[in-house]
């Protein structure tokens, strides 16, 4: 009961946040998030300028994973409609064993021009620090609405 409050609270403030903002994106990431194996994630993308943003999630699967990073390169790829973009910021999970560490970030994604959609991959190396030391690597697959196209 407690995750399914939490999931409906990061749902609201996700959408009043996107809404309310210019040029967002939200949608889902399948992938794993620390030790969230086989989660789905909320995931959302605020522009801070045009080559600049932070891409965060909110994962659910065998406790709840956070994180938020700071994608400081987003460029097309030259002769491609693919951009791609490298960040890195903090990531948190919240269960038994708790951890929290640090996550890079490198990943493409596609922009439709006709639909307010974009799709992407990406891969999130992390490093735990807190409570046990570990190397986590991560994959995922981001499908997310566009706002304000």
């Amino acid at each position: 009961m407690k995750n399914i409050r939490i999931l409906f609270v990061t749902l609201v403030l996700g959408l009043i946040g996107a809404t309310n903002a210019n040029a967002q994106e939200l949608g889902i990431r399948f992938g794993n998030a620390l030790g969230n194996k086989s989660s789905v994630a909320i995931d959302g993308i605020f522009a801070l300028g045009k080559y600049s943003r932070i891409h965060a999630d909110v994962s659910f699967g065998n406790g709840v994973a956070l994180e938020a990073l700071w994608d400081f390169l987003y460029r097309p790829i030259p002769d491609s409609p693919v951009n791609w973009y490298v960040g890195a910021g903090p990531s948190m999970y919240i269960s038994s064993p708790f951890a929290l560490g640090a996550a890079g970030e490198i990943g493409a994604e596609y922009r439709f021009t006709e639909i307010p959609l974009a799709v992407g991959i990406d891969y999130r190396p992390t490093l735990v620090i807190v409570e046990k030391t570990d190397f986590v690597n991560s994959f995922g697959i981001n499908i997310r609405y566009v706002f304000g196209k």
